[in-house]
């Protein structure tokens, strides 16, 4: 009896000792380890073009990982129509470019930010399902895409984004337009009265609604603003493609959302930062590059993302056991 009991502590203790690992350090740690002995031992990793690519790649990603950011700091989840939103205002865009570069920026910004706040409104002050809500978006927006377009590529009349692809001290200037935004985001986020509701949101929305913060409003600002971080990607897709077509995106929605959960943002909402996602997106641009260095297909990067997405899921849950 006295043995059974001891065995039973025995594992109670270890149960505890498991559940109060510190996970999220654990796991960043053997990350940045098995990222460094795979980024040594891969040739061509360390040269200037290849940092180059790296960055490139990971701009556009990381634009469409900020908007994720806000929208699940919120609590909203995670946007499953990213790559469509995108793949529409860069149609939009591109379609627009006889209006000149600047009007056609506008036009691009104010879709994303339209696309977006129809599904935030419809979250924030109707309590949609995010997850449910987004899913039906991905098809309207196809569905609307294909149907304006006819199912065709669209060109531009005149290529007055040019611009967007130029690269100011043989950097593309995609990365400076991501390091910008996210020194913004992390301002909203830290900085201002609606930035710290949007945590408060997110770790709660029934005492946030008790203690008399405007809900609705919260999560609409913080879709719109996602919605907008979008566009800007989108432009930069616009322009590295030249044309676009609703498949523009591609993986996009994955890869955002790979980002913000590798950055440690909370999938449930109240935690993260727009300088961690940047961490996470280069994080997942180097684990991407590796592999692609390294001759696995396209099919085996997905795989690796997807089980990193799945860690991470995993990790966050026992760090909120461990936290509570």
């Amino acid at each position: 009896m006295t043995g059974a009991m001891t065995a039973a502590t025995t594992d109670t203790s270890a149960s505890t000792g498991i559940r109060n690992l510190p996970w999220q350090k654990v796991t960043i740690a053997v990350v940045i380890v098995a990222l460094a002995v795979l980024c040594a031992t891969t040739p061509q990793f360390f040269t200037i073009n290849n940092a180059k690519a790296i960055l490139a790649s990971a701009s556009i990603v990381g634009l469409a990982a900020l908007g994720g950011t806000f929208i699940m700091i919120v609590g909203s989840i995670v946007s499953l129509a990213t790559a469509q939103t995108m793949a529409v205002i860069a149609m939009v865009f591109l379609a627009s470019q006889q209006l000149g570069l600047v009007p056609a920026i506008a036009v691009a910004l104010l879709a994303g930010a339209a696309i977006q706040a129809i599904q935030g409104a419809l979250v924030g002050y109707w309590s949609a399902n995010p997850v449910v809500l987004t899913i039906a978006a991905a098809f309207a927006l196809t569905g609307l895409a294909t149907f304006v377009t006819g199912g065709t590529t669209v060109y531009p009349t005149v290529n007055n984004f040019e611009v967007l692809n130029s690269t100011p001290l043989g950097i593309p200037l995609s990365v400076f337009v991501f390091i910008g935004a996210a020194v913004l985001a992390e301002i909203i986020l830290r900085r201002t009265v609606r930035g710290q509701q949007m945590y408060l949101v997110g770790e709660n929305r029934r005492a946030a609604r008790a203690a008399g913060l405007p809900v609705p409003h919260i999560v609409l600002f913080a879709w719109v603003v996602g919605g907008v971080l979008l566009a800007v990607g989108a432009l930069f897709l616009a322009a590295f493609n030249t044309t676009a077509t609703i498949n523009l995106g591609g993986t996009i929605t994955f890869d955002a959302i790979a980002a913000v959960l590798a950055g440690g943002t909370a999938i449930a909402g109240g935690k993260g930062s727009a300088l961690r996602t940047v961490g996470g997106t280069l994080a997942i641009a180097i684990i991407a590059d590796l592999l692609l260095l390294r001759g696995f297909s396209t099919g085996a990067q997905l795989l690796v993302k997807g089980l990193l997405v799945l860690v991470l899921v995993i990790v966050v849950h026992l760090e909120s056991k461990r936290e509570k």
